[in-house]
């Protein structure tokens, strides 16, 4: 078999070694004509369509190790996979070896110490699952599907980040493989340019095999989505603008523009009408929420589906909405402000929703989040006060023109009004001057550490930092 080396180049798979390789694993190796090849190399994005010469399936560290030393010697493009959820499909290659971490699920809470301890392959609804039975939860996102490792390692925004900052803000150390097979742990006491370099900075120094977080007492939350009229746009976004600028932190919401799914519970007579919608979370006492929420109320939103919910169904709500398999193209970038320009171009685009799973996310990074310094950890933008992000979706790949096409005009109207970078986790693969705009002042550190922890770039497919030279 002909596979690409990271510079490009073809050559012969040499299968004598790939028959060592095999036996050393205790995972499956996957290859083209193997009955599971099609389904092992499908991701969340059905518009990314790569074929990988081998998948090595890890089941723990050793295999990692393995398959890291493989791909190393055998000078093979490398990918690593985790949850599967990066939009641009970074998880996987053509012509490479696939690092599937997918197999590596375990997970052990210490209540006592308010920790947990997580392998590289989980999804954050494995780790909702494992926590909430302790009353516990750690910052994550908004889908439960999405991967551990990929959310964390670019930085992390969710629900919870107002609250008690980023998934990195919680990150206390982790273990990993790096490009010359050896293992270590990163933390603010061991390895500390490194554990610097992992927070916010993606997959570009090594392999990742778990996570150690600090978990907080979050159980149940009073939250979920409120509607109103695509027409209420402008008068809705400046309400929110205003209210979580000066909110109190143990409350969070995000704003969108969305079309309503034909579907329970949403009533019949809004079915496919666009709306903007804000999906709240308060963690704070719940016998003060119903008065912390009048104001809120005040605004008349058309559907009020907040409330006390436990927090897994929160973080879970939208998962079926946005199943794996649909064709996703993502833009983004980080806002200080939402100026009355700015809000005049949502309500434009936001009437152009193309189809029905398409929409626009604004996202609080004000808060907790914004008490960390910018050079403190590899994610810089902590002036920012929003973090947007644009995608067109639809099942159906005849659509991709016109989602695609949607988002970058939105996105090319919006991007003067913004703070110059995006967040890496919902970008797609748009060169390295963006790559650069997503770290700014912080990107020569972390080619330094690049450079010291891998100095040929063998991870190179992501969002990637070259080693400084």
């Amino acid at each position: 078999m002909v596979v690409q080396t990271p510079t490009r180049n073809e050559h012969k798979l040499d299968e004598a070694a790939v028959g060592e390789f095999r036996a050393q694993l205790r995972g499956a190796l996957i290859r083209p004509g193997d009955a599971i090849y099609d389904e092992a190399r499908k991701v969340y994005n059905a518009m990314i369509d790569k074929r990988p010469a081998l998948i090595a399936r890890c089941v723990d560290v050793a295999d990692v190790i393995a398959a890291v030393n493989f791909g190393r010697e055998q000078q093979l493009t490398i990918a690593v996979r985790g949850g599967g959820h990066n939009g641009p499909g970074l998880g996987i290659c053509d012509e490479g070896l696939v690092i599937d971490l997918s197999h590596m699920k375990g997970i052990r809470v210490n209540p006592a110490a308010r920790t947990a301890r997580v392998e590289g392959g989980c999804t954050w609804g494995d780790v909702d699952h494992a926590t909430h039975a302790f009353g516990l939860a750690t910052p994550s996102g908004f889908i439960s599907t999405t991967g551990v490792g990929g959310l964390t390692l670019g930085g992390g925004i969710g629900y919870l980040s107002r609250t008690h900052g980023l998934t990195i803000d919680n990150l206390l150390s982790v273990d990993m493989v790096l490009a010359d097979g050896r293992f270590i742990t990163a933390s603010a006491e061991e390895n500390a340019d490194l554990f610097w370099a992992v927070r916010g900075g993606g997959g570009n120094f090594g392999v990742v095999t778990s996570f150690e977080y600090q978990l907080h007492p979050i159980s149940t939350v009073y939250g979920g989505p409120m509607l109103w009229p695509i027409d209420r746009t402008k008068e809705v976004l400046k309400f929110w603008q205003e209210f979580i600028l000066n909110a109190p932190e143990d409350i969070n919401g995000w704003f969108g523009l969305a079309t309503v799914p034909p579907a329970p519970p949403f009533p019949e007579a809004l079915h496919l009408h666009k709306g903007c919608i804000i999906t709240w979370c308060y963690t704070g006492p719940l016998d003060q929420a119903e008065e912390r929420f009048k104001p809120i109320r005040a605004l008349g939103p058309a559907v009020d589906f907040t409330g006390p919910i436990p927090w897994p169904a929160l973080q879970s709500m939208f998962d079926g909405l946005y199943p794996p398999g649909l064709q996703w193209y993502w833009k983004a970038d980080f806002v200080h402000e939402l100026s009355d320009q700015a809000i005049d171009l949502h309500v434009k685009y936001g009437a152009q929703l193309p189809t029905m799973h398409s929409t626009m996310h604004i996202y609080p990074i004000n808060g907790a989040a914004g008490h960390v310094g910018a050079q403190e950890t590899a994610w810089g933008y902590r002036d920012a006060n929003f973090a947007q992000v644009i995608v067109g979706v639809d099942p159906d790949p005849q659509n991709n023109e016109r989602t695609t096409q949607w988002a970058k005009e939105y996105w090319q109207a919006m991007h003067p009004y913004s703070a110059g970078g995006g967040y890496v986790n919902m970008i797609m693969d748009e060169g390295e001057e963006r790559v650069k705009a997503a770290y700014g002042d912080n990107y020569g550190r972390l080619a330094q550490v690049k450079a010291q922890y891998d100095p040929q770039n063998l991870f190179h497919v992501n969002q990637n930092i070259k080693p400084a030279r």
